[in-house]
């Protein structure tokens, strides 16, 4: 990029994580948000964060946690904050018209050289860009929650982004240390929400047919196929087991079928499923804010480690 100075529209967790892993990168970021004491309390967040990772060791970046918490500052006048940046990162809640109307905002302060981008999950580009002036520089950047210790970022091009657009923010990504995965269209849901719901479908219609109970099925994923996922996808694993992919599918090829077309309907995701399923999930983890923030902090710990051990096995 042609500069080191970088836009997030949007204090909260995402936009909180996207200023912490552009500031382990060495770039300056402008955290812009409407309050101030929004700002003022996502900047507190920030530093308590990276004072926790410093003294357990996972700081991203060879900056030390003051040299990065230097690189970041809040802004409440949008102008102000995209000025002089060359890449704008949106983080706003996931309403359509709430990011459409930042975006069209946007379009009409930037120059021809910024690229807009939005970290929308399941918002389709052509929702968010079409008819702007700028549509050309904008795209999506959709990370995985929450950025900072899951590295994926898949790109997402509007049908008229300019290829420059996705090659300069592939780049950018991988400078700061992230995993980007280009989409040559959009498409519903991506690819990550894709997969991820093709699992949670299926893992739903298991439990309500009473074939496994909740607790088990997640231990299916996180005691099997999450191991493996983990380090390597799905294709690879077939590759691996059997003699490449055209021996797999010459194998394995009419059982899987056969089981696919056992599969049911989308769920509902609601009645007595949903009731059972939560029971669960409330008995190991009850719906209690501390109970649930110990929760997650335990989670990213997890995944910090997960990290260091693959940044670790592929120098090995």
């Amino acid at each position: 990029m042609e500069s080191s100075h970088v836009a997030i529209i949007g204090s909260g967790l995402i936009g909180r994580s996207w200023a912490m892993v552009f500031a382990a990168g060495g770039f300056k970021v402008k955290l812009y948000d409407i309050a101030q004491q929004q700002l003022t309390s996502a900047l507190e967040n920030i530093r308590k964060q990276m004072k926790e990772l410093e003294v357990s060791g996972f700081l991203k970046g060879a900056l030390s946690v003051e040299q990065q918490l230097a690189l970041i500052s809040a802004c409440t006048d949008l102008k102000a904050a995209v000025e002089g940046a060359t890449f704008i990162q949106e983080c706003t809640p996931e309403n359509l018209e709430l990011k459409k109307k930042i975006f069209s905002q946007l379009d009409l302060i930037v120059g021809d050289n910024v690229i807009l981008s939005s970290s929308t999950s399941c918002l389709l580009p052509s929702k968010l860009f079409t008819g702007l002036k700028h549509v050309k520089q904008c795209i999506v950047s959709h990370p995985v929650n929450p950025p900072y210790f899951v590295p994926l970022v898949e790109i997402v091009p509007h049908p008229e982004t300019d290829p420059s657009t996705t090659e300069r923010t592939f780049a950018l990504m991988k400078k700061i240390g992230q995993s980007p995965v280009k989409l040559n269209r959009e498409i519903e849901g991506f690819v990550l929400n894709r997969l991820q719901y093709a699992v949670i479908s299926e893992a739903w219609r298991l439990v309500g047919e009473g074939v496994i109970s909740p607790t088990d099925l997640d231990l299916v994923m996180s005691d099997g196929l999450g191991m493996r996922y983990a380090f390597i996808g799905p294709l690879e694993t077939m590759h691996l087991n059997a003699e490449g992919i055209s021996n797999y599918c010459e194998r394995y090829r009419e059982g899987m079928k056969l089981v696919l077309n056992t599969f049911g309907p989308v769920p509902e995701f609601s009645g007595e499923v949903e009731q059972k399923i939560n029971q669960a999930m409330s008995e190991k983890i009850p719906v209690v804010p501390k109970v649930l923030d110990a929760r997650r902090k335990r989670r990213d710990e997890y995944l910090t480690g997960l990290a260091k051990l693959k940044k670790q096995m592929k120098c090995d």
